[in-house]
């Protein structure tokens, strides 16, 4: 099985839209996990599975691009 290069790997950028005051702790564990500490901050990370699980739990909070 051929190895993946940096040319084919995805990566998918996140930013923090809306503040996670009044949520669960789970949720703001999550956005902390992403690496999201402020509004508007931008991170990126390589798109994986685990890491889609982690956005689908807090898609009303953030901002996805491919």
């Amino acid at each position: 099985m051929p190895e993946r290069t940096s040319e084919h790997t995805k990566t998918v950028r996140i930013t923090l839209k809306r503040s996670v005051i009044g949520y669960p702790q789970r949720q703001k564990d999550t956005v902390r996990v992403l690496g999201l500490k402020k509004l508007n901050q931008t991170v990126e990370h390589v798109d994986s599975p685990t890491l889609r699980g982690m956005i689908a739990k807090v898609i009303h909070l953030v901002e996805v691009e491919e």
